[in-house]
């Protein structure tokens, strides 16, 4: 590839002129200078027909039937390093042939210093479309200048890119594009010069308006599904952060936002709509958003694997990649573009590639949700990967090396979403684990845990019912306590009432507990009321009584949908029950017996709670006065 215009060497050199000729010997030529002339022939030929040759190459022919056409399979190329060609100088070059094929048809060529001049040849057979509009299919060139040279001499000039104020572009669009006469069997020269800090990537295509209008709108569909997603789970995670308050979903918001203003600055979209007014934007948006986007993913990574208590030395790391990309943040407002950005796109792959690997030393821990983690990461390092190699030129332009950044993305943003949910289930399944440990071990356990309980909201509820559960049982014996007999029975009987169906009390009172306090002790005597709790709720268990400790060695139960006698029933066959299993302590048998109160509620009178009480307690009491270990009534 030629750099400079450059005046073709003039070779000289001695001939043997033939005879009878001025000047000639009159001897046969010499084999060498025969050679000589034709080589100089040869060389004369050359020069002549160069221009011919050139301007016999192929053209880009728009058939009658053709509404869009690429132009790379007929399209030339010329490097200029110094970037300081004119357009005549370019043209000159041109006539000597200096333009090459673009390679393998590719017009991606890396970060790049200098210009590039393109050249195509273009004949319209389409007399119905003679107006057609060119576009640059990449969004980030800053100079692009187009001069359509026509064969009256006529040159005509367009200028355009992320240079110029956006509302300066031919087409409102996020590519830079210009209108083009192009006369019906007229051939038209175009040479497009470009010029950019930028990836050098220049696919030209020429559109009908209606195509062109087709190409926009498929587009636009393409990237309103991909902002979609992005936007579905932006809000959906916004939720479930505003509810449950965990740094992870902070920071993939944090994460997912970043990387939508890359790819919306990418993609042209940010000058579009969001700076098209500011050139210093236009240039600074893409090294500034890869940094924000780097720092995201490395901080959502941190948080995520929990990296400061399973890996310290990773995490160290992981501050120091993010320390850099806050300074290269900083410094790339001050850089020029073409220094900044290669320095941000080249560091976007080992950035990616350390979450990889320390998402897999985390793997290794059995941090069963950064298994999902690696999976959306191996998909976005796939479509980034792409990304940096399609920038530095090393992948030709396709719709995968175009869009698989996007494809990959959304992606890992999708299966990330799923890992954060997996995560969640996880630390709420360890949570549950947690609150079971505490109920029949140490208090102090559940105030350790008390922090992880709080990311999320549905532990704490689980945590909240168990420990009021817990407050409705009496300590020593697990039955109810008095407190919750009360709310439950005035449940009962309101049922009872609406039913009309008769409920009981049964008030129990065990024989001559304090002797047995006194004889072996409170530790006897608090198995005794244990074992005696277990044979009670054995016992009335069948019958679906509400039964409770009401203080002491008493007990009381409630019997709905049953009348005195069959009550009483009831209350005989729990004190022989009580009879017949003497207590166990160690190796202490002891024989208990209860007393019995029994009284049926008197439906019609609409007695209280309070006053149907102390009717048990006085059939308890009459129980008691006739020698104990029997069933009374009143």
């Amino acid at each position: 590839m030629s750099t400079l215009p450059r005046t073709p060497e003039r070779r000289t050199g001695n001939t043997d002129r033939l005879p009878g000729t001025p000047g000639g010997t009159g001897m046969p030529p010499s084999r060498n200078s025969r050679f000589a002339r034709h080589g100089l022939a040869g060389w004369f030929l050359l020069l002549v027909l160069a221009p011919l040759l050139v301007a016999a190459e192929t053209p880009a022919r728009i058939t009658r039937d053709t509404t869009y056409l690429p132009l790379a399979p007929q399209t030339t190329y010329l490097h200029d390093t110094g970037g300081a060609a004119t357009l005549d100088q370019a043209h000159r070059l041109l006539d000597d042939g200096r333009f090459d094929p673009l390679p393998n048809g590719d017009a991606s060529f890396g970060f790049q210093t200098g210009a590039f001049w393109f050249h195509v040849r273009v004949t319209n057979e389409n007399p119905r479309e003679q107006r057609w509009l060119l576009v640059q299919q990449y969004a980030l060139s800053d100079h692009i200048d187009v001069y359509a040279r026509y064969s009256d001499g006529r040159i005509v000039h367009h200028a355009g890119g992320d240079a110029f104020p956006f509302e300066q572009r031919s087409i409102r669009y996020r590519h830079p594009n210009f209108w083009l006469d192009l006369p019906t069997g007229e051939e038209v020269d175009l040479l497009v010069r470009v010029q950019s800090q930028s990836s050098m990537q220049v696919p030209l295509f020429l559109y009908t308006p209606a195509a062109f209008a087709e190409l926009s709108r498929d587009g636009q569909l393409g990237i309103g599904i991909y902002y979609g997603i992005l936007l579905a789970l932006f809000f959906y995670n916004l939720v479930l952060w505003l509810v449950l308050r965990d740094g992870s979903y902070f920071w993939y918001l944090f994460h997912i936002s970043a990387f939508g203003l890359v790819l919306f600055t990418l993609n042209g979209l940010g000058f579009e709509y969001l700076w098209p007014h500011s050139t210093w934007l236009a240039d600074k948006s893409v090294p500034l958003s890869v940094c924000l986007a780097q720092i995201g993913m490395q901080q959502f990574s941190r948080t995520f694997l929990d990296l400061n208590t399973r890996w310290r030395l990773g995490d160290r790391i992981s501050k120091g990649i993010i320390a850099f990309f806050v300074l290269l943040g900083i410094a790339a407002t001050q850089l020029p573009y073409h220094v900044a950005t290669p320095i941000a796109s080249a560091a976007v792959f080992p950035s990616i590639v350390w979450i990889a690997v320390i998402t897999l030393m985390v793997v290794r821990t059995g941090y069963r949700p950064a298994k999902v983690f690696l999976l959306a990461w191996a998909m976005f390092l796939l479509g980034t990967g792409i990304f940096v190699a399609l920038a530095f030129g090393l992948l030709p332009k396709t719709f995968i090396t175009e869009y698989g950044v996007q494809i990959g993305s959304a992606l890992e943003m999708l299966l990330l979403s799923v890992a954060l949910g997996y995560r969640y289930a996880a630390l709420r399944n360890e949570n549950e684990r947690i609150v079971r440990d505490a109920k029949n071990s140490l208090e102090a356990q559940v105030i350790e845990r008390t922090g992880e309980l709080r990311q999320a909201m549905s532990e704490l509820e689980s945590a909240h019912h168990r420990l009021r559960e817990s407050s409705r049982l009496d300590g020593l014996t697990d039955l109810y306590n008095r407190t919750h007999f009360r709310e439950a029975f005035e449940h009962l009987l309101s049922q009872s009432r609406n039913s009309q169906r008769p409920i009981s009390l049964l008030m129990i009172d065990l024989d001559h507990f304090k002797r047995i306090n006194d004889t072996y002790g409170h530790l006897v005597g608090d198995d005794c009321l244990r074992c005696t709790s277990n044979t009670l709720a054995e016992t009335l268990r069948p019958h679906g009584a509400l039964l409770a400790r009401f203080g002491g060695e008493e007990f009381i139960a409630a019997l709905p949908g049953m009348s005195l006698g069959e009550a009483s029933v009831v209350a005989e066959e729990l004190r022989q029950a009580l009879r017949a299993q003497p207590c166990r302590s160690g190796d202490l048998e002891i024989a208990v017996s209860a007393s019995i109160g029994v009284h049926c509620v008197d439906l019609e009178a609409r007695d209280s709670l309070e006053s149907a009480l102390q009717v048990a307690d006085q059939a308890l009491y009459a129980a008691k006065a006739e020698g104990r270990d029997c069933v009374r009534t009143l």
